[in-house]
């Protein structure tokens, strides 16, 4: 039990008490990490744009009945749903004790029903009805004409339960703003403080997934193959595109990440995410999109690739919202993705993508993106699954797509090797026989991602798998310096 669970079992012991007053626990930022409402408003405008047209009727009719409505819309399990465990278990201990347990919240009678059935510990549920919106002062007259002034101990988060806690006899603050701890202590006795939440600023970091951004060093791949290490300009604008794909990407991360709540939150290590486990709420991400947009341009216009970064951005949206759920298409969009970036820094450094570049890169792009979808299909396996949320393949596809993604290998070792032999290389480099060395490298690097892969050690983008690797480490040096080698004079 956690030294918070002991904190709370002292208070409990001791103030909550007499065990003849109900605990009344509400929902919303109290034992659910999230606002129902809001996640219920996007999961059915997400499912039908047109619900948005319809919002302004519905709230017409009353709130509760706008509440109904998205309820009814709203397709959640609600074990999946993210809890604050120190409420389930003040909750566990208080029931073990004879207290009577109450679940008491705005949200639609629809939404408590459900999450009440699913933690079987709740004598009553009372709950908006679709007529009646069980909100602040109405929600305290329920409470007092049930139980009596004074007659019941409340656990609530934000100043909507100011009300109820003027007429409660103790309260519980849950995860509460400073202000909102302060007033509810002038309002009645606070028995318990729970707060255990993550850093707000340290969640929206991890949203921007910033160890994705490594993907984005490939935008500096023209201006170094091309051996212009002495261009500033180049640089600076090399450096520009790749700040421009890092903010554009996280962007995107952030549309895919509230999209996918319902697969995440399903998911046994993507449902830790901040707005599948609740540590970041669906407004604030959708407050970060449009700042990171506008960000991603300007530093796209400043680097002249704004048009490569537009292209990308399109393609990521589609991706996210339709073809990653399409087989095979969903691979060479992702290879589309990667090569795109090839692109950007070409332009970016005045230094544009050639043809050899665009072979090599585009069969080794494709292996990469079939890596990450195996090891996506052998953990399903190992899961004793056969299908996810999302995605167009099933196991049985395995033997088919490690195929597909070795031959893509080795095809990028021929285009590789093809490239060492040819005048473009001869012009490009001093001694470009040296550059021989650079194939063996690249395709053990590859079959070694493919080894990992089957093993099931991979559970993460083949790219951010390389980052944390120290013998992808030792490879891309090798690379480097055999390329620094083959570009000195003699």
């Amino acid at each position: 039990m956690s030294e918070l669970l002991h904190r709370v079992e002292a208070a409990s012991t001791s103030q909550l008490a007499p065990i003849g007053l109900p605990l009344c626990i509400d929902l919303d930022g109290t034992l659910l990490r999230i606002d129902s409402l809001f996640e219920a408003t996007f999961s059915a405008v997400l499912a039908d744009w047109r619900v948005l047209f319809q919002l302004p009727r519905w709230l017409a009719e009353g709130r509760a009945h706008l509440k109904q409505e998205l309820a009814a819309r709203w397709e959640f399990v609600a074990a999946q749903l993210p809890y604050d465990q120190d409420v389930v278990q003040l909750i566990e201990l208080e029931r073990a004790r004879g207290r009577r347990i109450v679940l008491c919240t705005a949200a639609d009678e629809r939404i408590a029903n459900a999450v009440a059935a699913h933690l079987g510990l709740f004598d009553d549920v009372i709950a908006s009805d679709g007529s009646s919106n069980l909100r602040g002062e109405r929600k305290a007259a329920e409470l007092c004409r049930r139980f009596g002034e004074h007659g019941f101990v409340y656990a609530g988060n934000d100043s909507t339960d100011y009300a109820v806690w003027r007429h409660a006899a103790a309260a519980v603050v849950v995860n509460a703003p400073s202000s909102v701890a302060r007033t509810a202590a002038e309002l009645c006795r606070v028995a318990a403080t729970i707060d255990d939440r993550a850093p707000r600023m340290r969640a929206a970091l991890r949203a921007l997934r910033p160890y994705q951004w490594v993907k984005n060093v490939f935008t500096l791949v023209p201006l170094l193959a091309a051996g212009d290490f002495a261009n500033g300009a180049g640089w600076r604008h090399s450096l520009a595109i790749m700040a421009a794909f890092c903010a554009t990407a996280s962007a995107i991360y952030l549309i895919n990440d509230l999209s996918d709540l319902a697969a995440d939150r399903a998911h046994p290590r993507k449902r830790l995410r901040p707005f599948a486990s609740g540590a970041l709420s669906l407004a604030s991400g959708l407050a970060m999109v449009p700042v990171l947009f506008v960000l991603g341009a300007w530093l796209g216009l400043a680097s002249g690739a704004v048009e490569a970064l537009a292209v990308y951005a399109a393609l990521s949206l589609g991706y996210t919202i339709r073809l990653k759920e399409q087989p095979l298409i969903d691979v060479f969009i992702l290879a589309a993705l990667y090569t795109i970036r090839l692109f950007g820094g070409g332009e970016a450094s005045g230094h544009p993508v050639s043809m050899w570049l665009l072979g090599f890169s585009s069969f080794l792009f494709l292996s990469l993106a079939l890596v990450k979808r195996v090891s996506e299909l052998y953990r399903l396996q190992s899961a004793a699954l056969s299908k996810t949320e999302r995605r167009g393949y099933v196991v049985q596809d395995l033997p088919m797509l490690q195929m597909f993604g070795c031959a893509s290998s080795f095809a990028s070792a021929v285009v590789l090797s093809l490239y060492v032999q040819s005048d473009t290389a001869l012009h490009a480099y001093a001694r470009p026989s040296m550059l021989w060395g650079v194939i063996p490298l690249l395709l053990f690097w590859q079959c070694r991602l493919w080894l990992s892969a089957s093993r099931g050690y991979m559970n993460d983008d083949p790219i951010v798998y390389a980052a944390r690797d120290w013998v992808s480490w030792l490879v891309f040096a090798g690379v480097v310096g055999v390329a620094v080698a083959a570009w000195l004079p003699v």
